[in-house]
C-alpha cells in the first residue's frame, strides 16, 4: 500500500479535495478495472473521455480519482485535480513501481522506419554478449528468454513501468525499447529515465493522427528534448531532419551516416541475398542482413553499443551472427528457384527502400512481383503514393487487402489506384483476397523471379470489421510453394 501524496509526488496538482494520506495499491485508467483500493486517472483519449465514466468508477467503490477539470465534491472520495492527467499517470506509474527505469540502461529508438529491427538486434546482440536484457517492441516484449505478448509499439505507462520493474527483478541490466510518436505525444514515456536515444528517419506516416508532417517531426524531436545530460542522443545525418532532432537536447550529441561525415560511419561493400559486407569505422563486417536500410540499422546498433562502452571487436563479431528480424526482409527460395520476401514495409519510404534493395540485388533479368495493400482507418494520403512507388519499381503489381479494419477493402484499393498512372496501368491488377493475390503472384512467377509481399510482415492476423482472422504472409507462401512444388 502507498499513500496518494507519495504516488503523486512531482505531479502538477491544481487542487485537492480529500485526504492525500489515503492508501492505495492499484493504478488504473480503465473504469472497468477499478477497485476500492485503486487510484483512477480520468484520461481523455481519441475516442473516449475517462471523465465520462466517473459515476461508474465511484459506483465500483473507488475512493481516489485524478481529474484535469473541476468536478463536484463527493463525500468520502479523494478528488485530485491536476494540470494534465496523462502526464500525471506517467509520473505516478514510475513512482508507484519504484522508478525502475533508473535501475536499467534504458535505450529508446524512435523514427518512422527501423525501430523494431534496431531494438530487436540490440536485444539479441546483448543477450549473445552475456547480458540479461529486456525488449519492448511492436512484435514482442521480452524479459531475457521469456516472451510477453505486445499489443502496442509502446505500452501504456502502467504496463510499461510494471514491465520495467519485472525486468529489474529478474536481473536485467539493459532494456531496448521502441518509442512511437503516439507514445511521445500521449505522454506514455513521461517519468522514464533514458540512458540514450537514437533517431532512425522520419517519413510520411501517421498523418491521420498528427495531421501535419511538421507536427510529426516535432513530436519525434520532443523525445530528444527531454533526454537528460547523462544520456546520449544518436541521430542519422543522412536524414534531412537528423540534425533537427538534436537542436535542443542537453544529452551528448552523436551521429551516424552512410553518406555524410559522422561519428559512426559505414560503407556497403557487397549487397546480395546471402548478406551484406560492410566497412564500419574502418572495420570489415559480414552480416546475414540485406539492403542499405539494414546497413543503417546495423550502424545504429554498433553506435549504441559503443556509447554504452562495449568492446568494438566483440560487437562486430557478434553482429555477424545475428539473423534478420521476423517480418523484416525475410526471404525464402522455392524448389523451382523463385525467391519470396516478406517485409513489414507499410510506408512509402519503407516500400521504396525494400524495392530498391531488390532491384540492386537482382541480376536485371528477373521479374519483380509486388503484392501489397494499405491499412484501413489510417493515413489515406499515402495510399496512391505507395501504389505509384510499387508500379515504378516493380514489373508486376497486385493491389490487395492489408488490414482493412472498418473500411471497405474495395474503397482502399480505389484510393491506391489513383497512384497508378496510364503508363503503369497494364502492370497493375487488384485482387481483394490477400491469399488469392499471393497465390496469383506465385502462379505467374518463373525461375529466379522475385515476389515481394509487403505491409504486414510479422503479423499473424488480418483485421476485418473489428475481427482478427488468422493470416500469416510467410505461412501462406510456404504452403503455396509446397502445394505448387515451386
Amino acid at each position: 500500500m502507498q499513500e496518494l501524496k507519495d504516488i503523486l509526488y512531482g505531479v502538477n496538482i491544481i487542487s485537492v479535495n480529500g485526504d492525500m494520506k489515503a492508501t492505495v495499491n492499484h493504478l488504473t485508467f480503465d473504469s472497468r478495472a477499478v477497485t476500492p483500493e485503486s487510484v483512477f486517472f480520468a484520461i481523455k483519449g481519441v475516442s473516449s473521455d475517462g471523465h465520462d465514466y466517473i459515476k461508474q468508477v465511484l459506483a465500483s467503490g473507488c475512493k481516489s480519482i485524478v481529474v484535469n477539470k473541476e468536478i463536484n465534491e463527493v463525500e468520502g472520495v479523494n478528488i485530485i485535480q491536476v494540470e494534465n492527467t496523462k502526464k500525471a499517470l506517467a509520473l505516478s506509474a514510475s513512482t508507484f513501481y519504484g522508478e525502475p527505469s533508473k535501475e536499467l540502461k534504458l535505450i529508446g529508438i524512435t523514427g518512422t522506419n527501423g525501430k523494431t529491427t534496431i531494438a530487436t538486434l540490440l536485444f539479441n546482440l546483448y543477450n549473445l554478449m552475456g547480458f540479461q536484457t529486456g525488449l519492448i517492441s511492436t512484435i514482442i516484449n521480452k524479459i531475457c528468454d521469456r516472451d510477453i505478448p505486445s499489443t502496442h509499439t509502446t505500452p501504456d505507462p502502467i504496463s510499461l513501468n510494471e514491465l520495467l520493474r519485472e525486468m529489474v527483478e529478474e536481473g536485467c541490466s539493459h532494456c531496448f525499447m521502441e518509442v512511437s510518436s503516439h507514445s511521445i505525444h500521449q505522454d506514455r514515456i513521461g517519468g522514464l529515465h533514458f540512458s540514450g536515444g537514437a533517431f532512425t528517419n522520419v517519413t510520411h506516416d501517421h498523418l491521420d493522427y498528427h495531421k501535419t508532417f511538421k507536427e510529426y517531426i516535432n513530436v519525434k524531436k520532443a523525445f530528444f528534448d527531454h533526454l537528460p545530460k547523462t544520456a546520449f542522443a544518436l541521430t542519422n545525418l543522412d536524414d534531412k531532419n537528423g540534425e533537427v532532432m538534436l537542436q535542443n537536447t542537453v544529452a551528448k550529441k552523436r551521429s551516424y551516416a552512410l553518406k555524410s561525415m559522422s561519428d559512426y560511419h559505414a560503407k556497403v561493400l557487397e549487397n546480395e541475398f546471402s548478406g551484406l559486407v560492410l566497412n564500419i569505422n574502418n572495420k570489415e563486417l559480414w552480416t546475414k542482413l540485406i539492403g542499405d536500410f539494414n546497413a543503417y540499422n546495423l550502424l545504429v546498433v554498433f553506435g549504441i553499443s559503443q556509447e554504452l562502452g562495449e568492446d568494438e571487436t566483440e560487437v562486430l563479431t557478434v553482429l555477424s551472427q545475428l539473423d534478420s528480424v521476423t517480418g523484416r526482409f525475410q526471404h525464402i527460395r522455392s524448389n523451382s528457384g523463385v525467391t519470396a520476401i516478406v517485409d513489414y514495409a507499410h510506408t512509402p519510404d519503407a516500400l521504396e527502400n525494400v524495392l530498391k534493395t531488390i532491384r540492386n540485388i537482382r541480376t536485371k533479368n528477373e521479374t519483380i512481383y509486388t503484392v501489397f495493400g494499405c491499412g484501413g482507418d489510417r493515413d489515406k494520403a499515402k495510399r496512391p503514393e505507395m501504389a505509384k512507388i510499387a508500379c515504378n519499381l516493380s514489373d508486376k503489381v497486385i493491389l490487395t487487402s492489408d488490414n482493412p479494419r472498418s473500411e471497405e477493402p474495395e474503397a482502399i484499393i480505389e484510393d491506391m489506384m489513383v497512384g497508378v498512372d496510364a503508363v503503369n496501368f497494364k502492370k497493375a491488377l487488384s485482387i481483394l483476397d490477400r491469399a488469392q493475390a499471393i497465390k496469383t503472384a506465385i502462379s505467374m512467377a518463373e525461375k529466379d523471379d522475385i515476389i515481394l509481399v509487403a505491409g504486414k510482415g510479422h503479423e499473424t492476423y488480418q483485421e476485418i470489421k473489428g475481427v482478427k482472422h488468422a493470416f500469416d504472409d510467410m505461412a501462406i507462401l510456404l504452403e503455396l510453394f509446397n502445394k505448387f512444388n515451386k
